[in-house]
C-alpha cells in the first residue's frame, strides 16, 4: 500500500474532528443558555445582552417575555432571549475589597514614614 493512498482519508479525519468538536461545544452552550432562561424567577438579578442590570419582576411563559425592574417602580418587558446571565450579589467581596484598601493605605503610610526618617 502506498503512502499517498492513506493521505486523503487521514486529511478527511483531521478536518472532520475539529468540526465535530466545535458543533458539540456550540450545542452545549445553547443548552446551558436555555436552562438559564427556563430557571429565571421573580427576584433574580440578571444582566441583559445590552449590559442592563435589572431584577426579574415577572415571567410570562405564553409570550416568552420577562418583566424586568430596572429601577424602583420602573418595570419593562423584554424577550427572554435578551437575558445574558444571572448576576450573583456577593456582599463578602465588598468586605474583602475594603480590607485590601485599608492594607494599601497602611503600607503607603509606612513607606512615607520611612522616607521621612531617611531624610533626617
Amino acid at each position: 500500500m502506498d503512502l499517498s493512498s492513506l493521505m486523503f482519508p487521514l486529511l478527511l479525519v483531521l478536518l472532520a474532528v475539529p468540526l465535530f468538536l466545535s458543533a458539540r461545544k456550540q450545542k452545549r452552550a445553547v443548552a446551558e443558555q436555555q436552562a438559564l432562561l427556563n430557571s429565571l424567577e421573580p427576584g433574580d438579578r440578571v444582566m441583559t445582552t445590552s449590559g442592563l442590570y435589572a431584577t426579574v419582576a415577572g415571567v410570562n411563559d405564553e409570550d416568552n417575555t420577562i418583566e424586568l425592574e430596572i429601577a424602583d417602580g420602573v418595570v419593562t418587558t423584554w424577550l427572554r432571549q435578551a437575558i445574558r446571565e444571572k448576576v450573583v450579589v456577593d456582599t463578602e467581596t465588598d468586605a474583602v475589597v475594603d480590607d485590601v484598601e485599608d492594607d494599601v493605605v497602611d503600607e503607603t503610610a509606612d513607606v512615607e514614614r520611612a522616607q521621612q526618617e531617611s531624610k533626617k
